[in-house]
């Protein structure tokens, strides 16, 4: 009915490739792969996102502290501002179909939430969502970031037959606190990330643990809020495999509730290994990735790696003027000057400086 009403057959082993041992997480994807050149904006979309540019860098902007109804506001901190960049911006334009005043309020919103959330900050310890709050529900590895897709996307494992906790806001959290690694991870020209998600079980993993390997819908409904409201455009491609009984049946209780643009990047039953390059991808699909999780040597990895990208981050976010709207691109790559000055999309990135100013005046009147 939905696209997932069938199991995937089984199939014969194929002959064991020459595997490569792996305990943290890779850095970058393998040579030859990188993200697709991005298309140009029409004179009509560059209009706009202009538009929500100049809203965003008014200094007297004041955001809620809260998603929901809070009367306290405050202005962008240095974070939230290195935040709220050109991609950024483009990313809530797309999905609120160019309606410049919803991808404004959305984005308000999101600033909100991430306020009351507890990931403002774009250093880990100093988030309420910290590692050291998410460690816990990370001991069996039942979510990793592992190796990029061939278009160079970061790859998120989501493995709920390592579920290790009851149920609990902790487990919402968590998931948040790998999709912001999973984003820190993100190469220079690169904004969306492939979900791979294997409901495999693992009985031995809470055998004596009073777990459900599928989550209430309550908390279903939750991360969807999260992931389309919050995240929007961030997924680039969802690929599901081994999905038993129960989790078809929870798969089609939820499916309404996923946004059709979302629905569009599902893949189910799907065979990794077409995805992502072997070299990258774990022999349990099919790849040569040697992986076995070990808690005490991937997270504390994981988390070091993640750091140094941010600090970078927010260097280079300093030392090209601190201001809303630098490029993910430039924020991200190793050049020492801007490849998309603020302001200037890629391809005209050469338009004189008094062609902007006119532009930006216009928007004013």
């Amino acid at each position: 009915m939905f696209g997932f009403g069938k199991k995937k057959a089984e199939v014969a082993k194929k002959p064991q490739k020459d595997l490569i041992k792996v305990d943290v997480p890779f850095e970058k994807p393998v040579a030859g792969v990188a993200p697709p050149e991005e298309k140009p904006l029409t004179d009509e979309q560059n209009e706009k996102y202009l538009t929500v540019l100049k809203h965003f860098q008014d200094p007297e902007l004041k955001i809620s502290i809260k998603e929901h109804s809070s009367n306290e506001k405050e202005p962008l901190i240095d974070d939230e501002k290195a935040w709220v960049t050109r991609e950024c911006i483009l990313r809530y334009l797309r999905a609120t179909k160019w309606v410049v005043k919803d991808a404004i309020d959305r984005i308000e919103g999101t600033i909100a939430w991430r306020r009351e959330f507890g990931i403002n900050h774009q250093v880990d310890s100093q988030n309420k969502v910290s590692a050291e709050v998410v460690s816990p529900e990370g001991t069996t590895g039942k979510q990793v970031v592992l190796g990029f897709d061939n278009d160079a996307r970061p790859c998120l494992y989501l493995k709920p037959g390592r579920q290790n906790t009851k149920t609990s806001h902790r487990q919402v959290q968590h998931l948040v606190y790998y999709l912001e690694r999973t984003i820190d991870l993100m190469p220079s020209g690169q904004d969306s990330l492939a979900l791979l998600i294997d409901f495999k079980q693992h009985p031995e993993i809470s055998a004596d643990v009073e777990t459900s390997k599928i989550p209430p819908l309550s908390v279903g409904r939750e991360v969807l809020h999260i992931l389309q409201t919050h995240y929007p455009e961030r997924l680039g491609k969802a690929l599901l495999t081994n999905i038993p009984f129960l989790g078809r049946a929870f798969l089609k209780l939820i499916y309404p509730f996923i946004d059709p643009l979302t629905r569009e990047k599902l893949v189910f039953d799907a065979d990794f290994i077409n995805y992502v390059h072997e070299e990258q991808l774990d022999k349990d699909f099919e790849g040569r990735v040697d992986f076995e999780y070990q808690h005490k040597v991937y997270f504390p990895t994981l988390v070091e790696m993640c750091d140094k990208r941010k600090v970078n981050y927010m260097e280079r976010f300093r030392k090209f003027g601190a201001v809303v709207g630098l490029s993910e691109f430039d924020l991200r790559s190793s050049s020492e000057t801007l490849s998309i000055p603020v302001g200037k999309h890629p391809y005209n990135a050469n338009t004189p400086e008094t062609e902007l100013a006119k532009a930006t005046e216009k928007l004013s009147l």
